[in-house]
C-alpha cells in the first residue's frame, strides 16, 4: 500500500464515520500521511484527527478514538495506535508490504506515474540560460509522468532573435533545444497579479511594491492560471549558474553537471566543485545513488549465479515471472533475527519500504511545484535506506548457506529499490549504470 492509497483509506474511514453519525464534519479532500519521525511508531502517521477536531467539536484524541476502530479494520492495515495529542500511527499488514514490492516490479519504469495533471497542457518557458534550460527539461520529464502535455519555450538572450534557437551545448546536457524561440504571447516573462502564483502558493509582488527582493523574484517559477481551453504557462527562473554549458560539460561531464544544477532548490545558488561532485566516495550523494543502483543490479546477477529462485539479471521482469512475493516478502519473514541476523532489522526494512512507497507522492509533488530537487533529495534518502538494509540484512546466501525464502524476498526488495533509483535518475536526465 502506497501513502496515496493509505490517504484514500483514511478519507474513506472519515466518510464512514460521518455517514454513521459518529462525526459531524465535512469530509476533507486530502488526508496527510507521512512516515513517523521515530522508529517504533508504525509505518505511517496521520494528523487527520487534529485536522477535524475543531469542526467536530471534540478534542483531537476523541476524534482519533472514533476513527481508530474503523481504520484498524481497513484492508491492508494491521493495527492503529493513538499518540498524543491525537495522531494515528498506522502499521500495515504483511500483504500490504508484499503488495508494494509486487506493484513496483510489475509497473517497472512506470512506477510512480499518475494522472494528477492528466488533460493539462502546460507551456514551460525558460530564459536563455543553462540552469534554466536544464531545470525546465527535468520539470517537463517529471510533469509528463503525471499526465501533463508539455511544450518547452526558450526566451532569447540579449542580442538574439526569436529564430536563433537555444545554446547548441545544451544538447550535451540532455536538453532538447526547441526548434524556435517562443513568441512573447506563448511564454510571457511576467504575469499579472490576478493571474499568477509562485510555486510556494504566494502571490508574486507587484513591481515597485518592495514586498519581494529582486533575487527572490528572479528565482521563482511563476504559474499562470488559464481556462480549460487554453494552455497554462510556467516561467522557470532558477538562480542562474555562472558557468556556460560548455564549461560545465568540460569540468563535470553531463551527469554530474545536471546533478549540480538540479539538486539545489531553484532559489539556491549552484556550487560547482569538481572535486566534490566527481568524488567516487560516499560523501558524494550522486555517487551513493548511482552506486546503490549498481549494487542492486549486482545482487540480481549474483542471485542468479547462486540459484536464488526468481527472475534475475534485470531490474524489470514481467510480473508473471516474479517469485511468490505475497508469501515471502512479509515484514515478519524479512525482519526476524533468524532471517536477518540483527534485532535492528525491522526498522531498517520499514525505512526502505517507506522510501519506495513514498516515491509516487514525491513525483506528484515535484510536478505540482516544478521542483526537481525534491526528486533528487528523495533518491538520496532511498539510497541511504537501501545501504542500511543491505548492511543489516544478508540479501544473498553466504558460504555453504542454501538459498531460502528470506533471500528471495530480500532480492525482490532490493530490486524494487533499484527500480525507484533508476526511474528517478532517468527523470533527472542522469544515467543509472548497472556497473560502477
Amino acid at each position: 500500500m502506497t501513502p496515496a492509497e493509505l490517504s484514500r483509506t483514511v478519507l474513506r474511514t472519515v466518510r464512514c464515520a460521518v455517514e454513521a453519525g459518529e462525526l459531524r464534519v465535512t469530509v476533507p479532500t486530502r488526508a496527510v500521511v507521512r512516515r513517523p519521525p521515530r522508529p517504533g511508531c508504525g509505518d505511517y502517521a496521520t494528523n487527520i484527527a487534529l485536522q477535524l477536531a475543531g469542526s467536530a467539536g471534540h478534542t483531537p484524541r476523541r476524534v482519533a478514538e472514533i476513527l481508530r476502530p474503523r481504520l484498524a479494520q481497513a484492508s491492508g492495515v494491521a493495527r492503529v495506535e493513538i499518540a498524543d495529542p491525537g495522531f494515528l500511527n498506522i502499521t500495515l499488514d504483511s500483504a500490504s508490504h508484499s503488495g508494494l514490492v509486487r506493484q513496483v516490479l510489475g509497473q517497472a519504469d512506470a512506477y510512480g506515474y499518475g494522472d494528477a495533471l492528466a488533460g493539462r497542457t502546460v507551456v514551460l518557458a525558460f530564459r536563455h540560460e543553462t540552469r534554466a534550460a536544464v531545470t525546465a527539461d527535468a520539470v517537463a520529464r517529471i510533469m509528463r509522468t503525471q499526465g501533463a502535455d508539455i511544450t518547452l519555450r526558450c526566451e532569447p538572450g540579449a542580442g538574439q532573435s526569436r529564430a536563433s534557437g537555444g545554446d547548441p551545448d545544451w544538447a550535451g546536457l540532455g536538453v532538447n533545444v526547441p526548434s524556435r524561440l517562443s513568441a512573447a504571447a506563448d511564454a510571457p516573462e511576467s504575469f499579472g497579479d490576478e493571474a499568477s502564483v509562485n510555486v510556494d502558493g504566494s502571490r508574486p509582488a507587484r513591481p515597485g511594491t518592495g514586498s519581494a527582493s529582486a533575487a527572490g523574484a528572479a528565482s521563482s517559477a511563476v504559474v499562470r492560471s488559464s481556462s480549460a481551453s487554453a494552455p497554462s504557462a510556467s516561467v522557470i527562473r532558477p538562480v542562474p549558474v555562472a558557468l556556460s554549458a560548455d564549461e560545465l560539460l568540460r569540468t563535470l561531464g553531463p551527469d554530474a553537471a545536471r546533478w549540480a544544477l538540479l539538486r539545489p532548490a531553484a532559489h539556491d545558488h549552484v556550487r560547482v566543485d569538481a572535486q566534490e561532485l566527481l568524488a567516487q566516495r560516499e560523501v558524494n550523494p550522486l555517487f551513493r545513488i548511482r552506486y546503490a543502483h549498481a549494487r542492486t543490479c549486482a545482487l540480481l546477477r549474483n542471485a542468479a549465479d547462486l540459484g536464488v529462485p526468481g527472475e534475475a539479471g534485470t531490474l524489470h521482469p514481467a510480473v508473471d515471472d516474479l517469485p511468490a512475493i505475497d508469501d515471502l516478502a512479509a515484514p515478519d519473514d524479512l525482519a526476524t533475527p533468524d532471517d536477518l541476523g540483527s534485532p535492528d532489522a525491522l526498522p531498517v526494512v520499514d525505512d526502505l519500504l517507506g522510501a519506495i512507497g513514498e516515491y509516487p507522492a514525491v513525483l506528484a509533488s515535484a510536478a505540482r511545484l516544478r521542483a526537481p530537487d525534491r526528486v533528487a533529495r528523495h533518491l538520496e534518502a532511498t539510497a541511504d535506506a537501501f545501504f542500511r538494509f543491505h548492511d543489516t540484512c544478508p540479501v544473498l546466501p553466504r558460504g555453504d548457506e542454501k538459498p531460502e525464502a528470506a533471500h528471495r524476498a530480500r532480492v525482490a526488495l532490493a530490486q524494487a529499490a533499484g527500480t525507484v533509483l533508476a526511474g528517478g535518475l532517468h527523470l533527472l536526465g542522469i544515467t543509472a549504470p548497472a556497473h560502477l
